[in-house]
């Protein structure tokens, strides 16, 4: 954590001390102030447009957040670990602070009374790379902000255990249409029906059940869940975290995938129709950037383990390795482009991407 604990100058050398809530004791001015300087210290302040004045101006409202993320996931909130400290104010607060402004903009558009559609904010993320629980997070601190959030990953649009029996068996031999995963294992029907029904969903009373995917099923190979599971959301809607994979991939010319793998042809064909069903619902994108795509294996194997630790069903080293390698081409086909360009049909002003490191922490941009 070392890289997190060197308080770089924003340009704002002469920042006041934080004006936190008046304090009963010396220490606790002090570690305030200590906290203060850790926060300052981030990778993430720059990017999300704090500088030092506006960390001291809203340091209670960081206060704040940190004891909720702390409580969320059962930890001490006075003694946490430098990593769970880094976690959480490095991390966690930072994008969900910038997450809230771009809601607020978002919102500003539009006149009193206007019915406000939700901002959809998508987050595009290896596998393995901490998405989902960076998702839960900011979903938990904006309904206790006071803001309605719903949740949803391109996983909830795989195609059922059926209809992908039958992909695999309308392309024999492409082991990357062989279960879930690349383009053309979604229902993008569904996808479009779901993200269409839950944008409009800007009144109270209006209602809808979101779709999940059960990952333990068949073995650890998956199928939709069952209807009567699917959590129900209700209006308004102000905010919806979409999380993938693959959200924002940019289909490439031909030979170019070629190179890369001779099935990843047809993938690349199916990954046209994924613009129209995913990317133009997105408005605000979190790009969580990877050194090397081989950094998959170990996460998504440390998430495997923690599924059978679980009591769930889930599978095997072996399987793990088998079931990665087929998602190997398409990230060394298309992550290049992503994050040089950004996602498909994404606005700079409304990306923040966050370079990760082997422990999934964040780190300074290169």
């Amino acid at each position: 954590m070392d890289a997190f604990l060197s308080c770089p100058d924003h340009g704002q050398a002469g920042a006041a001390p934080p004006r936190s809530a008046p304090a009963s004791s010396p220490a606790l001015i002090s570690s305030v102030q200590d906290l203060y300087d850790f926060i300052c210290s981030g990778p993430l302040v720059d990017r999300i447009g704090y500088t030092k004045e506006k960390i001291a101006d809203s340091i209670d409202r960081w206060l704040r957040c940190g004891v909720q993320v702390a409580r969320l996931f059962r930890l001490n909130e006075l003694h946490l670990s430098e990593a769970e400290k880094a976690r959480i104010y490095h991390f966690y607060i930072p994008v969900f602070l910038w997450c809230e402004d771009q809601v607020t903009e978002h919102r500003a558009k539009y006149n009193e009374g206007d019915e406000i559609p939700p901002l959809v904010i998508g987050v595009s993320a290896p596998q393995g790379s901490g998405k989902t629980t960076l998702v839960f997070a900011l979903d938990y601190l904006f309904r206790v902000s006071g803001r309605n959030s719903a949740t949803l990953s391109i996983d909830d649009f795989y195609l059922t255990a059926a209809e992908q029996a039958k992909l695999r068996e309308s392309n024999p031999g492409n082991a990357l249409l062989e279960f879930r995963g690349n383009a053309g294992s979604h229902d993008l029907p569904f996808s479009i029906e779901t993200l269409e029904s839950l944008t409009k969903l800007t009144k109270e009373g209006m209602k809808m059940k979101l779709p999940r995917y059960d990952k333990s099923a068949f073995g650890g190979r998956g199928d939709r869940a069952d209807p009567s599971v699917w959590p129900e959301v209700e209006g308004p809607i102000e905010v919806v975290l979409f999380e993938g994979w693959m959200l924002g991939f940019k289909p490439l010319p031909n030979e170019a995938v070629k190179a890369v793998h001779p099935q990843l042809e047809v993938v690349n064909k199916n990954l046209q129709a994924y613009y129209d069903a995913w990317d133009r619902f997105i408005e605000s994108w979190i790009v969580i950037k990877i050194k090397e795509p081989s950094c998959v294996y170990q996460w998504r194997l440390q998430a495997e383990i923690a599924m059978r630790a679980d009591g769930k069903p889930g599978m095997s080293d072996e399987e793990v390795m088998d079931f990665v390698s087929r998602y190997l081409p398409a990230y060394h086909a298309y992550l290049p482009t992503l994050y040089k360009e950004g996602p498909n049909g994404s606005n700079p002003d409304h990306l923040l991407v966050i370079d990760i490191d082997e422990q999934r922490s964040p780190m300074w941009g290169r």
